[in-house]
């Protein structure tokens, strides 16, 4: 018994017709019926009855056919699973991130995936949360960090969210302090020369935002840039700015926490609703989310604001 015939014995169960199963399965119709003799000279029984312009089910083609489709759909299953296995081997993950986890979580996270499965090949997009989503949408990519909640117009994105990010004042240690207390307040930035980030920038719309949530507009010494410009621009002392807490604790400047409610965002990982993303990808996913706890801890190398409440 083999698979082929099996197909084509479930081909004409389905359309009761050689002719028409022949078309389906792509096989001359002489090809198949051949085949199905076969079949049926090695279970020992007839499969169907055979009457001009009439085709119909024996006993025997009714006990075998729920087997039948059974032992196709696991041989499908074993196909898709070997091949997903193969694809952990070579293949391609594309994922897009905010420049901010670029510098933060995704460089370890990389890191771990490449060091288990170095032949797939990795493609990293960054932008702000809108285009990744908007290439989500268009295939271009097979998974994304992006800040939840998603726009009401966004398309269909099944989403896990993987942490809830304070944001923090990060200032140059050769200035002096944004203030004398340990943290910062929204309205402390009120006429304080900001670096900020370009238009679209997801911590651009935050940050102004929450300054005009405070009756504000935010005072702009320098705006336009990527993280690592804005932060380089911080360092050169032409502004403090608001950051993930992540980025902030690798980037050696002064770090000054917003006093309670705070800032904070949201990130999720996210896919296309409506299709499973690829094995690697779904194993992309999973040393992304194991990643997290470790990653949003406090890491060497900032510099705490020494000023007290």
């Amino acid at each position: 018994m083999q698979l082929h015939q099996l197909r084509y014995f479930t081909a004409v169960a389905d359309t009761r017709h050689f002719t028409r199963a022949a078309e389906a399965e792509h096989v001359a119709q002489p090809s198949l019926s051949q085949q199905i003799r076969a079949l049926e000279r090695e279970l020992g029984a007839e499969l169907f009855h055979r009457a001009r312009g009439h085709i119909a089910l024996t006993d025997a083609g009714e006990a075998l056919l729920p087997l039948a489709r059974r032992i196709l759909a696991d041989a499908e299953t074993a196909r898709r699973e070997v091949q997903e296995v193969a694809q952990l081997r070579r293949g391609r993950v594309r994922l897009g991130a905010p420049p901010s986890l670029c510098a933060s979580l995704v460089p370890d996270v990389l890191r771990d995936f490449r060091g288990r499965y170095p032949g797939v090949e990795l493609q990293v997009h960054e932008g702000g949360s809108q285009d990744l989503v908007r290439a989500l949408a268009d295939g271009a990519l097979d998974l994304a960090l992006v800040v939840t909640p998603l726009p009401v117009q966004a398309p269909a994105l099944a989403t896990t969210e993987l942490l809830r990010e304070d944001l923090v004042v990060v200032s140059s240690p050769d200035e002096p302090a944004p203030v004398r207390r340990r943290r910062m307040r929204v309205a402390d930035l009120r006429d304080r020369p900001l670096a900020m980030f370009r238009r679209g920038y997801d911590l651009r719309e935050l940050t102004t935002a929450a300054c005009r949530a405070e009756g504000f507009e935010p005072v702009l010494a320098v705006e336009g840039g990527e993280m690592d410009a804005v932060l380089g621009f911080v360092r050169a002392g032409l502004g403090v700015a608001a950051v993930p807490r992540m980025v902030a604790d690798r980037s050696g400047l002064r770090v000054t926490p917003f006093a309670p409610p705070g800032l904070h965002r949201t990130i999720s990982v996210a896919h296309r609703g409506d299709v499973s993303p690829p094995r690697a990808a779904r194993e992309l996913q999973r040393i992304i989310e194991r990643s997290v706890p470790a990653s949003t801890t406090p890491a060497a190398g900032a510099t705490a604001d020494p000023a007290e409440d």
